[in-house]
């Protein structure tokens, strides 16, 4: 961080923060997250009870995220600050906050899959059952700063994690009923979690959230000679992706193009029809279902 920012920084959040605050009547726990599913996640638990904030605007790109001076003071005024940690909110270890909660420390993280060299995969929340331990740590940390009502959290929780249990269930079952056990994105990958989840093998344009552009000629090929090879009926896209590798492979090869949400953030239009993490998942499980038969 620049130091003419940091500057910038400390004049707002010393003389900004007192001002910020009078004149206004916050009820109920604030929280920010950094990300669609906690912020999802938080809304489900805590209900009317919490204001939550998400720091990633609607359609924007996730990983290149940096809060502005505006978005550090609510970070700092917030009753709880909930991220998920990693290189791409590594920008959290500039904060002056030390009692943010990073929530990849709730789940043994994963490097590598099959072979596949990826790095360790932040995306915690694509499979299901890191969800429901990510729910837990979120209860468990609203309970802590607002313990008056611990009982409707954990109300809240346990129907939150009957939905997801139900939703693990589903993915189970399709995977178990499907002719093949191989997905396609052209795109990157992020589901890493997911895959070990279900015993899915995988091709991918780019490991993760890579920041390359354009694939190389030889995994072009590769996707598309293994669609063809294997008969794979759909390739998969990315939300907010651009899409034209899965439409080259698509073109290549009669593949249906189909979106496969990894949740890290929603459209404008998603946020404002109100999809959620379990809306959006199970619209996953209805593509997954097409994939593998």
């Amino acid at each position: 961080m620049k130091k003419g920012f940091l500057i910038l920084l400390i004049f707002l959040c010393c003389f900004g923060v007192t001002a910020c605050r009078e004149g206004e009547e916050v009820t109920g726990v604030s929280v920010v997250t950094s990300n669609f599913p906690l912020y999802d996640f938080v809304r489900a638990i805590g209900g009317e009870q919490v204001n939550v904030t998400m720091l990633i605007k609607p359609g924007s790109e996730s990983h290149s995220y940096e809060p502005t001076p505006k978005e550090i003071i609510a970070i700092e005024q917030a009753d709880l600050f909930l991220y998920i940690g990693g290189e791409s909110e590594a920008w959290v270890e500039s904060l002056s906050r030390t009692d943010a909660i990073p929530l990849l420390d709730v789940v043994e993280t994963k490097e590598e899959h099959e072979g596949h060299d990826h790095g360790a995969d932040e995306h915690i929340w694509t499979s299901p059952k890191n969800a429901m331990k990510m729910a837990e740590a979120i209860c468990e940390e609203l309970s802590r700063v607002d313990p008056q009502h611990q009982e409707m959290y954990q109300q809240n929780l346990d129907h939150f994690l009957e939905e997801l249990t139900r939703l693990d269930e589903r993915f189970f079952q399709i995977v178990q009923k499907g002719t093949r056990k191989k997905v396609v994105f052209g795109d990157r990958f992020p589901f890493l979690y997911f895959a070990e989840r279900y015993g899915l093998s995988y091709l991918a344009a780019f490991p993760g959230c890579a920041s390359q552009a354009e694939p190389s000629a030889g995994t072009m090929a590769e996707l598309i000679d293994t669609v063809k090879k294997e008969e794979i009926p759909v390739v998969f896209y990315l939300e907010l992706s651009n899409q034209s590798i899965a439409k080259s492979i698509s073109e290549a090869t009669g593949a249906e193009m189909r979106l496969f949400h990894s949740c890290h953030n929603v459209s404008r239009q998603e946020f404002e029809e109100g999809e959620t993490y379990l809306s959006l998942m199970n619209q996953n499980a209805e593509q997954l279902e097409e994939a593998l038969h």
